[in-house]
């Protein structure tokens, strides 16, 4: 029996031992991170000591990460004063005053904004100004004294609109002006004008990519419509600046939003979700610690459950938002639940308290937005807003001045422009005109020497020299036959000399003829077939004229000419492998290229071929009025044995124009 407690002894002191040593590990673990941040702190210290920046964006990123702590901006503020560098001190005294404003510690706040505004005036920080001034505003605005709150905001926004190249924090404070601007239109009920306010704000907060100011702006919207009873608007856009706080893993907007949607509910009548959402709030809102809403929640949450008949519960929560709100001196939030109270004590039989209650709501009330002040307020926005306006036309007519002495210094440059460009105009129009003039006589000299090529002597000579033969032999028929052919060839390329372009069926009957004159002079022993694709509409292909007979001479004449075999071949196929493009290829069973140009080289008289280079010349023009552009290719054709049977040549000319 000793013997095991001994043991449990043992082993519970080694327990000890290791959550000793633990909870060693752990103080050291946070000790070493406070000297790592500590040590970060330092040397943000040492840099300003010899930089001091003026610039808010550089600051920011100095010391963001220390904001919220008021010991370590308070060491700012005196390393700073220590310094004689009011910039530095200026920014920490701000950030203070954001602290003690989250902590509805309002005077505080009052305080140490009013101290940073001063000293970024006495150095002419206008970036600091501006946001000190509106966060005097917000301050005023939570402590709902509305007519100090629009004299800051003003303000702000006079000073910021007459920076001249305004730097993005300028451009975000404007927006939060404007934002706050549409606060007050909200207290004076004005919706449309406050609506029109927050999207100005709205434009600026996009064109920064701001999305913590489009959550707030639209959170305002929402409020807007709410206020004119339109629930479905008030809840997209509450719903829409909920997602921006998500985003930005703001939990206070959170809570903001979740507040805004219970009330929406509970006008809905939807009670359950209202009551959902509204602790959801409550219960991020009390780790954050805003007094502010913190005693917002208590009194929806408490609105909710009266609606709900949990009386008892209902009554706790609004007494201790009123208590909250009582103590931080929230005016707003006491006449909320003043009323709330009022409602709860008639239903649940107390007169006498719901009396008392709904008299303190309404005293409080006339002190938060009595008639005077009201219209105080509302004479002060129409005057801010005719100064703007007046600001507007004044800056126009500045404008139209500076305009018109533009014009007149401008104008003798414009004549002298006009007159220079009117001169480059009629060179340009010269030079295109040459160009084309050259362009036309180039077309007009490759369609003479086609003709002469085609129209060659020698070739008219040994037709009719051929058709003779028959008339002296007495063929009578075939020199009539002959003939006729004849002059059908010699009228078609007399016609096609003076076209452009032929269809691709007329350029094919042509050569059907040319072909049947030449086989005169080889005995009809070239058999010659033509072969068209049955999808191919010849009639409506264009195609430069006569573009095929120098293919087909080049066959007769380099490749069968000097065939000693009876079987020549030449076999002509029309088809189609592109939709922009029709594809001929003409292929002859002759000798092949290597061996006639060997026999033409062995020549005394060599027959000189210009043709080709025509041809390709003329198709090359005609190609400039379609997409794609033409081919020719020419492939030496071999037997198993790899000895010379023939030619291909392939001809692809285009079919698809420019301008269809």
């Amino acid at each position: 029996m000793n013997h095991h407690l001994d043991i449990s002894f043992n082993t519970i002191a080694r327990i000890k031992r290791v959550l000793v040593l633990f909870s060693c590990f752990l103080i050291a673990l946070n000790i070493h991170a406070q000297y790592d941040l500590n040590s970060d702190f330092a040397s943000q210290l040492e840099f300003i000591t010899t930089s001091k920046p003026r610039d808010y964006k550089v600051l920011d990123s100095l010391f963001s990460k220390f904001e919220r702590d008021t010991l370590k901006m308070n060491v700012l503020v005196r390393k700073s004063k220590a310094l004689n560098y009011p910039d530095g001190e200026s920014f920490a005294l701000n950030h203070l005053g954001v602290f003690y404003r989250n902590n509805s510690l309002y005077e505080k706040a009052i305080d140490m904004h009013v101290k940073a505004n001063a000293l970024a005036a006495e150095v002419g920080n206008l970036e600091l100004r501006i946001i000190n001034l509106n966060n005097i505003g917000v301050v005023y605005r939570r402590m709902d004294l509305v007519k100090p709150a629009l004299d800051f905001h003003t303000k702000a926004l006079d000073i910021a609109r007459s920076a001249d190249q305004p730097s993005e924090e300028i451009k975000y404070n404007i927006a939060v002006s404007q934002n706050s601007i549409g606060n007050i239109y909200l207290v004076l009920e004005q919706y449309e004008l406050a609506m029109r306010q927050f999207q100005k704000s709205i434009e600026i907060e996009n064109e920064l990519g701001n999305r913590l100011g489009l959550a707030i702006n639209y959170q305002n919207i929402g409020f807007a419509y709410e206020a004119q009873g339109e629930l479905e608007n008030a809840l997209r856009n509450y719903k829409r600046s909920l997602d921006y706080n998500n985003q930005i893993d703001s939990e206070l907007g959170r809570v903001i939003c979740y507040n805004s949607i219970g009330k929406v509910y509970i006008k809905q009548k939807e009670f359950n979700d209202a009551k959902v959402i509204i602790e959801k709030a409550l219960e991020k809102v009390l780790n954050i610690g805003d007094h502010f809403y913190i005693a917002s929640s208590y009194i929806n949450l408490g609105w909710a459950q009266k609606h709900l008949k949990l009386n008892d519960l209902s009554e706790i929560n609004l007494k201790k938002g009123l208590g909250i709100a009582e103590k931080y001196g929230l005016k707003s939030s006491i006449v909320e639940a003043q009323k709330h109270l009022s409602d709860l004590y008639e239903l649940t039989n107390r007169p006498d308290l719901a009396l008392n209650a709904y008299r303190d709501a309404v005293n409080l009330e006339k002190t938060i937005a009595n008639e005077r002040n009201l219209r105080y307020v509302n004479d002060v926005i129409i005057q801010y807003e005719n100064e703007a306006k007046n600001n507007q036309i004044k800056a126009l007519a500045d404008e139209n001045e500076l305009v018109k002495s533009r014009l007149e210094r401008n104008k003798k440059l414009f004549w002298y422009s006009m007159l220079a460009l009117a001169i480059i105009g009629a060179i340009m129009v010269a030079l295109y005109r040459t160009r084309q003039l050259q362009q036309e006589k180039q077309i007009l000299t490759l369609e003479q020497d086609m003709l002469r090529s085609q129209m060659n002597p020698h070739f008219i000579f040994n037709s009719l020299n051929s058709i003779k033969l028959y008339i002296i032999n007495n063929e009578k028929e075939n020199a009539v036959y002959y003939l006729n052919k004849f002059s059908k060839l010699i009228r078609k390329i007399l016609v096609a000399s003076t076209e452009k372009e032929i269809s691709l069926e007329d350029e094919l009957d042509t050569m059907k003829l040319y072909m049947n004159i030449e086989n005169i002079r080889f005995s009809n022993a070239i058999h010659f077939e033509v072969n068209i694709d049955d999808k191919i509409n010849t009639s409506g292909i264009k195609v430069p004229s006569m573009i095929l007979q120098p293919f087909l001479e080049n066959a007769l004449w380099h490749g069968l000419s000097s065939k000693k075999e009876d079987d020549k071949k030449i076999i002509l196929n029309v088809y189609q492998t592109n939709a922009n493009l029709v594809t001929i290829s003409i292929e002859d069973n002759g000798i092949g290229r290597a061996q006639s140009s060997k026999i033409n080289n062995d020549k005394l008289l060599k027959r000189k071929s210009v043709g080709i280079s025509l041809t390709k010349a003329r198709l090359a023009n005609f190609s400039k009025g379609y997409i794609q552009d033409y081919k020719i290719t020419i492939e030496d054709l071999y037997d198993q044995h790899r000895n010379a049977s023939g030619t291909k040549v392939i001809v692809e000319i285009p079919t698809q124009s420019i301008a269809s």
